[in-house]
């Protein structure tokens, strides 16, 4: 009996063995995580296709989602829900300066929904101007950062109710206060961090560039977007609208007519 029981047992593992080959082994984990790396290399392939004000929108929306996602569980670490830092009152009879002080400490001692609403404000306007600025530039640098970081700043002042009876001149001091705070960490995150790998979006066009010595036009095709696939679909008129001179625009156009690898591409 026990043998026969062995045998019936024996094909229930077979099949599981077979099931968990045609799913080859996959981590469920690593499985969801590409998934959401695809979507995301998805999503800003779309964005870089979009206009400035259309991927700003998308970002400053991201951003405040994912700020005030932070924010309300910063406000819900006390046991009671409410703020994790103790919340000062101001005192009776306090005069202007002072309560302006009591307001810059509710602000940052709020409960999820204060928390919530600081944190979406604070990181939507740093994602979206950060937008703004690298499409501006072409590049991101410490004053997109640091331009960034101002606008966050000065609006978590003013929405958080900081400053009074000044709002005005609390929310530049904040500003440049976030501003030189954020670019003395991206300076020291430049200095510490690994070279930045190759941009794959722009590496044959970055070639073709220093085969023609034009180098110095990267820029150039990045600000407008001008990536590996539209090499192919390059016309004087594309090169004109990124502000590349006469010369050097001959100069691409016939190296791209005589590349064969170019003109094959899609």
């Amino acid at each position: 009996m026990e043998g026969m029981g062995q045998q019936k047992r024996r094909p229930l593992v077979v099949m599981a063995s077979a099931q968990a080959a045609a799913r080859g082994g996959a981590n469920p984990l690593a499985e969801l995580t590409d998934r959401v790396k695809t979507l995301e290399a998805g999503l800003r392939a779309w964005l870089a296709k979009q206009p400035t004000h259309v991927e700003a929108a998308v970002a400053t929306a991201v951003g405040a989602v994912q700020g005030g996602a932070l924010g309300g569980l910063m406000g819900t670490l006390a046991p009671d829900g409410g703020s994790p830092f103790p919340v000062p009152q101001p005192p009776p009879g306090a005069d202007p300066n002072a309560l302006a002080s009591f307001k810059q400490a509710q602000a940052l001692a709020g409960g999820p929904l204060v928390q919530a609403r600081n944190f979406a404000v604070m990181t939507g306007a740093n994602a979206g101007i950060s937008c703004v600025m690298r499409r501006i530039r072409g590049v991101e640098d410490v004053q997109g950062s640091m331009a960034a970081a101002f606008g966050s700043g000065a609006l978590f002042s003013i929405v958080s109710g900081m400053g009074s009876p000044n709002p005005v001149a609390n929310a530049i001091t904040t500003g440049v206060a976030f501003a030189v705070f954020q670019g003395g960490f991206f300076m020291i995150g430049q200095k510490f961090s690994q070279p930045p790998s190759e941009d794959i979006y722009y590496s044959r066009g970055r070639n073709m560039l220093k085969q023609l010595g034009l180098q110095n036009y990267e820029k150039n095709f990045k600000k407008g977007l001008l990536t590996d696939q539209t090499l192919p679909l390059l016309n004087d008129s594309a090169l004109r609208d990124v502000k590349i001179p006469p010369g050097p625009r001959l100069l691409i156009l016939d190296h791209i007519q005589r590349d064969p690898e170019l003109t094959k591409s899609t």
